[in-house]
Formats: structure tokens, C-alpha cells, sequence
């Protein structure tokens, strides 16, 4: 399965996956506007075997398979006072 990856303009660290290239009509109307101007970033190929760097393959595979497009937010930050950095105890 082939995937069209673009970043959105207006939303840092988020990317929509496509599964034909330049075919927004498949995002909802609400979400084409939150998301602004689209940049192509990259053409993969999604196979059971692929390892992306911040999504699971088959979640990727089975949202283009069943909506057409897939969202991939910016990850989480972690809150640094939570860590165990340089603790001696």
C-alpha cells in the first residue's frame, strides 16, 4: 500500500497520510481548515514489514484502507520534573 505524507503549514508536527496523492477531498471540510496549507513530504510504502518512526504501520494501513487519509499528531512532551534525571536516591 503506498501512502502521500504531508505536513501541515499551520499545525506544527502534524502530518496527514493520504492514500492517492493530492486527494484532499477526503478530509473532512473541518479538518482541512484546522490543518491550512498541505506540503508533500514524502511517498512510502506501507508494508506489513515497514517500520515508521512515530506510528504503527497496520494503524496507518487500516485508516487509509477504511477513511482514505490518516492523522498524525505531534508527539506528547514529556514533563521534565516527572523524570528520574540525576537523582541519587
Amino acid at each position: 500500500m503506498q501512502a502521500y505524507v504531508y505536513k501541515s503549514l499551520r499545525k506544527a508536527d502534524t502530518y496527514v497520510y493520504l492514500g492517492a496523492r493530492d486527494d484532499f477531498a477526503r478530509l473532512p471540510e473541518p479538518l482541512r481548515s484546522q490543518l491550512g496549507s498541505l506540503q508533500f513530504v514524502l511517498e512510502v510504502a506501507l508494508t506489513p514489514e515497514r517500520r515508521l518512526a512515530r506510528e504503527d504501520v497496520e494503524v496507518v494501513r487500516g485508516n487509509l484502507a477504511a477513511r482514505g487519509f490518516h492523522l498524525q499528531f505531534p508527539p506528547t512532551v514529556a514533563d521534565p520534573m516527572t523524570d528520574d534525571w540525576g537523582t541519587d536516591a
